[in-house]
């Protein structure tokens, strides 16, 4: 026989997300997921340490159907106030590159704190639980749930999507939440990976491991980050955010001399090396597997000294304007994010309730706005959690 439980919030999932939810939903909230351990992206995320969020978040930092949508969330609910609560927890933290904040130590410790948290607001955690259906009828929600091969049946009145998308399907991802948006009517727009490595089969294998500071850029803004080659492509931080708004079948740009500097700097080593080959002086300013595999491609004939000014302005436009066209990405098993998701058109942006679904919320990664690499998609997180956890112990 399966057991009845009345409570006031069910939140599926125990990500960053849904337990950020249970701290603001106040008591007679039930979380469950079906991992061992509640946080598991949190604890792999920023190499283990964390980049729990960036100071720089702004709505520009965000992608999704309606530019507008996370406003109000990310304004109620800013980096600085996640930071406070870190602080309040006692744990040591540092500033990185662009504004992101990382861990001094573990990222296992803002897994506990959220725990925490949580239970210190009221929330019960049941983990290795799985939803097996849920419905509504007039007065509330009903959900099954299973664990350990024991069935339960929940009544809540309220219930918080926090599942996630499709990324990291090894972690257990599996698109649930767009099932249940799609169950009660919700539009779901089209999800693919975001925040992840471009395929260019057999073109840079000889090229992996090779890494250098580029400027990176899709059809969206251009970013100034690290690029890594590797035996299937390109990834790298610079290449991650290009690739949140890459299409397939169109190109990337990429300037391998961002700074600006390596015209002039030929130009110098011209006077002073003239009798160097260029593919020698080109080196001590790109790497030096780069210049052979360009120069293979490209053709720099003579010494420095045979080297008009247009000659190096153009091999400077050539390395400054490099196109290319990706064959993919490599999918959701290394991808972030998810791109995509729970149509921001049928939320509120201001308690991320349903509109036509009273007592439905959907927060985090499973809602149709994604974050640049760096903190931001955590940010989010915060952010949405928020908004659904305090309009619900409002009485929203």
């Amino acid at each position: 026989m399966e057991s009845l439980r009345h409570i006031n919030t069910l939140i599926l999932g125990a990500g960053a997300a849904g337990l950020f939810a249970a701290i603001h939903a106040g008591g007679d909230t039930l979380v469950i997921d079906h991992a061992r351990n509640p946080g598991e992206k949190i604890r792999i995320s920023g190499g283990g340490r964390c980049n729990f969020t960036n100071t720089r978040t702004a709505p520009e930092c965000f992608l999704g159907a309606n530019p507008h949508f996370h406003k109000s969330a990310l304004a109620r609910y800013t980096p600085w106030d996640f930071l406070d609560l870190v602080q309040r927890h006692g744990i040591a933290w540092h500033e990185k590159t662009l504004g992101q904040l990382f861990c001094d130590g573990r990222a296992t410790q803002i897994v506990a704190m959220l725990v925490e948290e949580a239970r210190a607001a009221g929330a019960t955690l049941s983990l290795e639980t799985a939803l097996v259906e849920i419905d509504r009828d007039e007065s509330s929600f009903r959900a099954v749930i299973e664990r350990g091969g024991r069935r339960e049946t929940i009544r809540a009145a309220r219930v918080v999507v926090a599942t996630g998308g499709k990324s990291i399907p090894k972690m257990g991802a599996t698109g649930l939440a767009y099932r249940i948006a799609e169950q009660f009517g919700i539009a779901v727009t089209e999800t693919r990976p975001g925040l992840v490595p471009l395929t260019f089969p057999d073109r840079f294998s000889g090229l992996s491991g090779v890494a250098l500071p580029v400027r990176a850029q899709a059809q969206g803004p251009a970013f100034d980050e690290a690029l890594l080659f590797t035996h299937r492509g390109l990834s790298g931080p610079a290449i991650l955010q290009a690739s949140s708004y890459w299409r397939e079948g169109e190109e990337i740009r990429i300037d391998l001399a961002p700074d600006g500097q390596l015209a002039e700097a030929l130009r110098a080593a011209r006077r002073s090396d003239g009798r160097k080959a260029v593919t020698t002086v080109l080196a001590q300013h790109l790497p030096a597997r780069l210049v052979d595999a360009w120069a293979a491609e490209h053709p720099m004939p003579g010494n420095m000294a045979d080297q008009s000014d247009r000659a190096i302005d153009a091999l400077c436009e050539s390395l400054r304007d490099w196109r290319l066209v990706p064959a993919g990405t490599e999918g959701y098993r290394t991808a972030e994010v998810t791109l995509g998701g729970v149509s921001t058109d049928a939320l509120s942006s201001k308690t991320m309730a349903a509109k036509t679904v009273p007592g439905l919320y959907f927060v985090g990664e499973c809602v149709d706005v994604t974050g640049w690499l760096g903190g931001y998609n955590f940010q989010w997180a915060w952010a949405s959690g928020f908004a659904a956890g305090t309009a619900i112990a409002q009485g929203g």
